[in-house]
């Protein structure tokens, strides 16, 4: 894998590591900050009874109050603004009008274009009182993602956070999910580097300062494995076992790194639950 300057760089993917400029961290700085708040929003709406597609109706109206555009509408024939993943659902969950109920807990992933950079994020949302095996699988996973971001520093490797998550989650008695994987991104929605949430420490690509990606672990309360349905989108875990995950956008900083898409009132942390927060 090479770096390339992101000035010079193709706007495609193209097998190299973009490196950015102090230009493109204020510009996702604004488009994280934008999502962050688009999540907040969604707090109080999040609650028995209310279908995922008005979750979605949501999201959509946000971005074209403030400029923006969802990225993930019309992304290769994906026709919503957002993704809905419930309970079972692992990521990719399509909103639709099947109205959320008691004890859900449904993971709201959303992607805003803010002046062509992307902000990218997802928080879990528990609906009404939630099960106590649910509220520990979110808290693992919230924890999984911040142990992960920790060791983001120039000279670190891919592998080290991804053996950061695995070695949490694994004694908890949950499973990380293979499958899917963080990525790249800035101009593009999508772009190099992967970022596995398991793996191996010293091993992998070299973070350097410019990097932008994202961590997002999805952990199972059962095993790690998952299908993709007939929709050719929602992926479900294989045992029906309960999943959850949370996202951060993050950039290589010379000392370390910066998340742009934390909540600026504090609601990205668990428990994120309607009626109280």
């Amino acid at each position: 894998m090479t770096y390339i300057d992101a000035a010079a760089a193709p706007l495609r993917k193209n097998g190299q590591i973009k490196i950015y400029g102090p230009d493109a961290f204020a510009g996702m700085r604004q488009a994280g900050q934008l999502v962050a708040r688009c999540l907040d929003m969604l707090v109080p709406e999040v609650k028995p009874g209310v279908p995922t597609d008005r979750i979605d109706r949501l999201v959509f109206e946000f971005a074209m109050d403030h400029g923006a555009y969802p990225a993930t509408l019309m992304y290769r024939g994906y026709t919503r603004s957002t993704c809905t993943s419930l309970n079972h659902v692992v990521c990719h969950g399509i909103p639709n009008d099947k109205p959320l109920k008691e004890g859900d807990i449904v993971n709201v992933d959303v992607t805003l274009i803010l002046d062509g950079w992307h902000g990218d994020s997802s928080r879990m949302f528990g609906v009404g009182e939630i099960p106590r095996r649910a509220e520990r699988l979110i808290d693992v996973t919230y924890e999984s993602m911040n142990r992960g971001i920790a060791v983001i520093k120039p000279g670190a490797t891919a592998g080290d956070i991804g053996a950061a998550i695995e070695a949490f989650v694994e004694p908890q008695n949950m499973s990380v999910v293979r499958d899917f994987c963080g990525h790249g991104l800035g101009r593009l929605f999508h772009d190099e580097p992967n970022i596995v949430h398991v793996g191996r420490r010293g091993e992998g690509i070299v973070l350097r300062p410019g990097m932008l990606f994202t961590v997002e672990p999805m952990i199972n309360l059962g095993r790690p494995h998952v299908k993709v349905l007939s929709d050719g989108w929602t992926a479900v875990t294989r045992d029906r076992s309960l999943s959850a995950q949370f996202e951060h956008t993050v950039g290589v900083t010379e000392t370390g790194v910066e998340v742009f898409t934390y909540s600026p009132q504090g609601l990205d942390k668990p428990p994120v639950t309607s009626g109280r927060h």
